[in-house]
């Protein structure tokens, strides 16, 4: 009875999305319906993803093998306490752009025909992407996880275009050609990891890819993992099609994009180098090593030179990507838990400031900060509301980026990565330029002579759903700050699950490693 219950619970956040998803789609006549069965459907959700998390602190790696074909013949779903923390994570988001949807998204009797179009389709494709993004996360197959993929960039290719403006049909060209170039190369490589071995499951390849003879061809397997997950994750020099294409979309979509897609991409990375390619760790993650680096440095100066709000906070994807990236580069258990929360803290800030983007354009009319101003004295809540995750964002103590930042940094200090270090603080300073250029602009400054009064009420009902997911999340960005322990022991047991994968390979292969 308790294996079953498990067992539901790690199903639950990928076979649930796709009902939902079906749910909201019968309902494709009625918006206002759609809004809230979502919102409803998406609590549940929540409830689901903590569920599987607690079951996984409390007894271990749950898994489950389809059909009842044991691995590695079967199809396994396996859920440790990196993969259950990444399911919590998008439980929480997806229920905050369901709520911040409600508002952002128009009200029915507001809507013209085309945004009755965007309606019909936004909610099963949101859910469908769910559904991809935690398959993704509790896949223990390789080429499964290529399928999940798919799934998760075939929704999110629609939502990129909903609307059909030029410059959105832009972005999501590059977005997808350059994410056909990333699946291509992803298939090669498991193609060829099959070549070496016979196997696509990942408990089992981490077995028999040490046992290769040819670690040579092992090292090319892996950088084709390496660029095909580094394209996923927009690190450097494979960053560019990120700020050309988050920006178009209506900014709920922006949000989740922005906080859960590049981090499936950063999940892949740690997954396989972490579990698969481990035989020459001084080759890969040196390289790795070099990527946070100047991902780091390259994102943080892009933003550094843009005004509109939303390719500010695109760039800062990038950059903050660099210091997830740097934690699985330097591979030890300090810098592996500083990675695993760093994660947990980006997803939810960064896309906080992409909903405080979307508010700030509601009462301005503008992205672009430089047209804003006077926002401090008209919206004073919002001003709070903008610098719990902006200063969390550039690491200011004692917010939640500041724990993150420091166990990277320690851990690279502890082995002596002194360069990558300064990197790592130097964009710290940087990052917090651009969130002071916003503030200064958008909120301290007096709004330009030609900017119209602002009129639109925070707490009306107009405009009331999209305040309270920014609320929600801003406290938990002081929920982790100022209560950072329990999110340190989680990512502590995380990682120590990562770097030793004996429990994960015997749970996935009965017991028979």
């Amino acid at each position: 009875m308790q294996d079953t219950y498990a067992q539901i619970l790690v199903a639950a956040p990928v076979l649930y999305p796709l009902l939902l998803g079906m749910l909201t789609l019968s309902l494709w006549n009625k918006p206002r319906w759609q809004q809230w069965v979502n919102v409803a459907g998406t609590g549940v959700f929540v409830l689901f993803g903590l569920l599987l998390l607690h079951t996984v602190l409390n007894e271990g790696i749950q898994v489950v093998q389809s059909g009842n074909w044991r691995a590695p013949f079967g199809i396994s779903l396996v859920a440790d306490v990196f993969s259950s923390v990444m399911v919590v994570i998008t439980t929480i988001m997806a229920f905050a752009v369901a709520v911040y949807s409600v508002s952002s998204m128009g009200r029915e009797d507001e809507l013209h025909e085309a945004r009755r179009s965007i309606q019909f389709a936004y909610y099963p494709l949101l859910n469908i992407m769910y559904m991809g993004i935690n398959g993704a996360f509790l896949t223990g197959d390789i080429f499964n996880l290529y399928v999940w993929f798919e799934v998760m960039l075939i929704s999110s290719f629609v939502l990129l275009s909903l609307g059909q403006r030029k410059f959105q049909l832009e972005g999501t060209f590059k977005y997808v050609a350059i994410n056909l170039l990333s699946s291509t190369l992803f298939l090669i490589g498991v193609g060829l990891l099959y070549a070496l071995t016979g196997t696509l499951n990942m408990a089992d390849l981490a077995l028999k890819v040490p046992q290769v003879e040819d670690q040579g061809m092992v090292m090319l397997v892996s950088v084709f993992f390496m660029v095909a997950f580094g394209i996923k994750s927009a690190v450097f020099p494979l960053f560019f099609w990120l700020p050309a294409s988050y920006h178009t979309p209506p900014i709920s979509i922006s949000a989740i994009f922005a906080g859960m897609l590049t981090k499936v991409g950063v999940y892949s990375l740690i997954r396989v180098f972490s579990l698969i390619f481990v035989t020459n760790v001084g080759f890969t993650h040196h390289i790795l090593l070099w990527i946070a680096g100047l991902t780091m440095l390259v994102g943080v100066m892009g933003a550094a030179v843009q005004f509109d709000i939303r390719r500010i906070l695109s760039f800062h994807i990038i950059s903050q990507i660099g210091y997830m990236v740097m934690g699985l580069a330097l591979f030890s258990p300090l810098a592996m838990a500083g990675a695993v929360f760093y994660i947990m803290h980006h997803i939810i800030v960064k896309a906080n400031l992409f909903f405080i983007g979307g508010l700030i354009e509601r009462v301005s009319g503008q992205f672009d900060v430089r047209r804003v101003g006077g926002l401090l004295n008209a919206y004073p809540l919002l001003a709070v509301l903008f610098l719990i995750p902006a200063l969390s964002l550039a690491g200011l103590p004692p917010l939640s980026g500041f724990w993150s930042k420091l166990l990277v940094i320690k851990a690279g200090i502890d082995l002596q990565s002194y360069v990558v270090v300064f990197v790592a603080l130097f964009v710290g300073l940087l990052t917090l330029f651009s969130m002071i250029k916003i503030w200064n602009e958008g909120f301290w400054a007096p709004a330009p002579g030609d900017a119209p009064p602002f009129t639109e009420k925070l707490w009306s009902a107009r405009n009331i759903w999209m305040v309270i997911p920014v609320a929600m999340l801003a406290a938990i960005t002081l929920w982790i700050g100022f209560y950072p322990e329990p999110f340190y022991q989680i990512a502590e047991k995380a990682a120590f699950q990562l770097l030793n994968p004996e429990e994960y390979i015997t749970k996935v292969l009965g017991g028979a490693p």
